[in-house]
């Protein structure tokens, strides 16, 4: 299928052919008929990616503190890396959409095959031919409502949202500063309510459109004019409210809000203004400033947009899905005309040149549409969704021929695996990327394009029945690695699976009983600091141990980041459950063995940890998992401790050893090897010679269930006895 994408890096737009993204449980497959153009938040984005690198910081100085705290973490080298790898990708445009229902996925049951929807969201109402779309980010469209008109449905709940905000009242008066396309939309829903609504934008046209369509009077807001409007409706009092729907660097409109809105009067921010408020003006009038969140309630919730959670009526009346079919319904009944919107409707084919057209200024708009083709002769893709467990049908892991390079594939390509992994992949001798699964289609197609896959595609099943293919990496979120790992396994495939390999016993269990039914033992987990450099070389300095040891572990974990998915504990598991494995394997290997105990305390609810590991020759490793500590302080500090000995290694990038004589390594310069490069090798290594895997399976799964047995110790008080610990 086709998709409009931009590099942010280099300010290339593209219609570019993708895979069809697979339709997932608790969502629909939806066929595009007209996708609407943003002339606001769109082309702001577009303009951003053609500015200077400076001019890229300048303009998002957010993400730039991101960059500092990365460097201050991974260095300037891994961050560079992944900075680059992130700005030289295409990213997709648009969210807001009206298709028909292709294909529904479990978990369904409101709409089926054929109904018209409205769309929403910048991940999933994209300018596409076909996108996936969850539940709570699609309405239907009533009967009657032309597609192109309900392709508004989301800038119209992003204008309704705004209005809700203002909480206008009958008879009550509103400027609306700033007429595009949001103001134009605002004007309408304020004028059906009650509200007398004066404009204000440089553009006549605009201004002329927005009386049209309901607003009393509109004027340049450098004029008399507007003021003029304002002290007539409202006897010199001033407005009731004011919806800043503009954009761009100017402070006037604050400036204009606080001159003309009464005393006490409410002013909302809809648009992406300059926000410097003078303080005198708003203090003395006492000013409710309030700002305005996208569609509404439910917006940037990953449970309510990804999970289908809803929120109870009774407590969130109106939701970004109840403000959507709401939206769709006022339109149907005529209470908001979006037609004299619409400047320009354009082929899908022709995106590029109309986005050109709209930046250098030769198309002047409020609304721009792309009408895409009525149908195509192409069977629907095929669902990602899990199908059933086969029993007893596995197969022993396929034997090579030797002399032919290692065939991988990679399902997922997130930013560990673009950052982490396939950069040590690309280019190595005797390997070829030969098919990269996703579910999102343009994720599958960025990765086919940086880092040479032979195919991109959604089908899992057509990869793992793939027999030239000797090698699955499953790199995707932490709730699929198990059942992912166990359907490869018995598949025939080598796997390499990003911790954890599990999140609760039971699928622990599936893998192992995968292993057993098909012969295949051929797994590696990404525990990859066993492999850095500097500790291996810190090992060997070490030497051998006569006694018991103490190790102790500190990480620095800090705090997650609003809307990080690891915060979704419901179906990713905890923190420690996703990323604790990594800490206890690399204690275990640096110990010799795997722990016969576990005994676990927490402090500040479940996030900050302590996990006391005891091993058979009665060595102890003690892991400090903090989130609290400040981010100026190194992420991993450790010190091994046995036999007059002392190993300590400070955040990979200094190690040293004290015992009769003194080992300090050299400082690496601002890098940390953390050891995927090694890990990577010596897993290609083994793939290709059918020598064994670099860690062995026992340990992989005591590590696992020693994780896993955090949870456990920390419900019960008490340690926890690894059954079958060696």
């Amino acid at each position: 299928m086709k998709q409009v994408v931009q590099n942010y890096k280099t300010g290339e737009l593209a219609v570019l052919d993708v895979p069809v993204p697979g339709c997932k449980p608790g969502g629909v497959l939806v066929r595009t008929s007209y996708s609407l153009i943003s002339t606001g938040t769109e082309l702001m984005k577009v303009s951003e990616a053609g500015m200077s690198m400076l001019g890229k910081a300048r303009s998002r100085p957010d993400q730039v503190a991101k960059v500092m705290q990365s460097v201050a973490t991974n260095g300037i080298p891994a961050t560079y890396q992944k900075v680059m790898g992130k700005l030289d990708s295409y990213t997709p445009l648009g969210y807001s959409l009206c298709g028909v229902v292709e294909q529904v996925g479990p978990g369904v049951d409101d709409v089926k095959v054929g109904d018209v929807v409205a769309c929403a969201g910048n991940e999933h109402a994209l300018h596409a031919e076909l996108n996936w779309v969850p539940k709570n980010l699609y309405a239907k469209v009533p009967d009657g409502l032309a597609p192109r008109h309900a392709a508004f449905g989301t800038v119209g709940s992003i204008a309704m949202q705004g209005v809700r905000q203002g909480e206008p009242q009958l008879g009550e008066v509103a400027l609306v500063i700033g007429l595009g396309l949001i103001g134009q939309l605002v004007v309408q829903l304020l004028t059906a309510s009650g509200v007398r609504v004066v404009g204000a934008d440089p553009d006549p046209a605009r201004c002329e459109l927005a009386e049209r369509l309901g607003a009393v009077a509109c004027g340049d807001p450098a004029s008399t004019a507007v003021e003029a409007a304002v002290a007539e409706l409202t006897d010199g009092h001033g407005v009731d409210q004011v919806y800043l729907a503009a954009g761009g660097g100017s402070n006037q409109p604050v400036e204009l809000a606080a001159r003309l809105c009464r005393d006490r009067g409410r002013v909302v921010d809809i648009g992406k203004c300059r926000l410097d408020l003078p303080w005198n003006a708003y203090y003395e009038k006492e000013l409710d400033v309030r700002f305005s969140r996208s569609y509404g309630p439910g917006r940037y919730d990953p449970a309510y947009e990804l999970e289908g959670r809803d929120y109870p009526i009774g407590y969130v009346r109106w939701t970004e899905r109840r403000n959507l079919a709401c939206f769709l319904d006022l339109m149907a009944r005529g209470r908001v005309d979006v037609e004299p919107l619409v400047s320009h409707v354009a082929d899908f084919d022709d995106a590029v040149d109309t986005y050109r057209r709209l930046k250098d200024g030769d198309l002047k708009a409020v609304a721009v549409l792309f009408r895409y083709p009525e149908d195509k002769t192409e069977a629907p893709a095929p669902t990602v969704a899990v199908p059933a467990v086969r029993r007893g049908g596995g197969v022993p892991a396929q034997a090579r021929p030797a002399k032919r390079p290692v065939r991988l594939a990679f399902v997922g390509a997130g930013n560990y695996a673009t950052s982490m992994l396939l950069p040590h992949l690309v280019g190595r001798d005797g390997v070829d990327l030969s098919t990269v699964v996703t579910t999102t289609a343009l994720s599958a197609a960025n990765a086919q394009r940086k880092f040479g896959f032979a195919e991109a595609t959604t089908d899992l099943d057509a990869v793992l029945g793939d027999k030239a293919i000797d090698a699955v990496f499953v790199v995707t979120r932490h709730s699929s690695h198990a059942e992912l790992t166990r359907k490869a396994l018995l598949a025939g495939k080598t796997v390499f699976v990003e911790k954890p390999l599990a999140l609760s016993e039971e699928e622990l269990a599936g893998v192992l009983t995968a292993v057993e039914e098909s012969g295949n033992d051929r797994l590696q987990v990404g525990f990859n600091r066993r492999f850095a450099p500097l500790l291996q070389e810190a090992r060997k300095r070490f030497g051998d141990r006569t006694g018991p040891a103490n190790l102790r572990y500190l990480v620095n974990a800090g705090r997650l980041q609003h809307g990080s998915w690891y915060l979704q504990q419901g179906t990713e598991g905890s923190r420690f459950a996703g990323e604790g494995g990594h800490f206890i394997d690399t204690a275990s290997w640096l110990l010799g063995a795997d722990p016969v105990s576990v005994y676990a305390v927490s402090t500040s609810g479940d996030d900050d940890l302590q996990v006391v590991l005891r091993y058979p020759d009665g060595s102890t490793a003690t892991l400090s998992y903090v989130t609290t500590g400040p981010s100026s302080f190194p992420k991993e500090t450790l010190d091994l401790v046995a036999d007059g000995k002392v190993l300590r290694l400070d955040d990979f990038v200094r190690a040293s050893v004290y015992g009769s004589k003194r080992w300090v390594s050299s400082r690496l310069p601002q890098a940390r090897d953390k050891g995927q490069n090694a890990e990577l090798a010596a897993f290609v290594k083994a793939v290709r010679t059918g020598g064994p895997m670099p860690v062995p399976l026992e340990s992989l799964v005591a590590t696992t269930a020693a994780t896993l047995a955090v949870r456990a110790g920390l419900v019960g008080g008490a340690p926890v006895t690894l059954a079958g610990a060696r």
